[in-house]
């Protein structure tokens, strides 16, 4: 499992010019699942991502978590985080889940998510979405699960 956490200062997703999913300051995470991931490795990534302690505090240092800031969740599926491009100019995302299983880990995260931050906001799995932030910092992490 790959989670892209990318702290921001808001985030927000739209799908057909809708917006369907909003947030102030906190994470905008993308999610890609692959096939040998569970339901174990999700609750072991979403309980890292929210424990986090990259915000700064009131000396500039990255001292305070997502509950410390208030902050919010913009949790977005993105199978391409899988992408393999060893071979060839086409990626291949032979490693990326099966679609059923990695929505079902997906739904999964989100409401694992809600259990431990009040505002989670979402995209839509499979969905042509247009996502939109302001990185604060930049500042970007990758967690993988392989190397958790």
């Amino acid at each position: 499992m790959r989670f892209v956490i990318q702290n921001a200062k808001y985030g927000r997703v739209t799908i057909d010019g809708k917006v369907v999913g909003e947030i102030g300051r906190g994470f905008v995470v993308l999610i890609g699942v692959s096939n040998t991931d569970t339901e174990a490795i999700a609750d072991r990534m979403v309980e890292k991502m929210v424990k986090l302690r990259v915000f700064q505090d009131e000396n500039g240092k990255t001292n305070l978590s997502l509950a410390d800031i208030g902050g919010g969740l913009l949790l977005i599926s993105q199978c391409t985080l899988y992408a393999n491009c060893k071979k060839g100019n086409r990626p291949s995302f032979i490693e990326a889940g099966e679609p059923t299983r990695a929505n079902e880990l997906y739904e999964y995260i989100i409401a694992k998510a809600k259990t431990l931050c009040p505002t989670v906001e979402r995209g839509e799995f499979g969905a042509m979405m247009q996502v939109e932030l302001c990185n604060d910092g930049p500042f970007t992490i990758l967690l993988d699960s392989d190397t958790l």
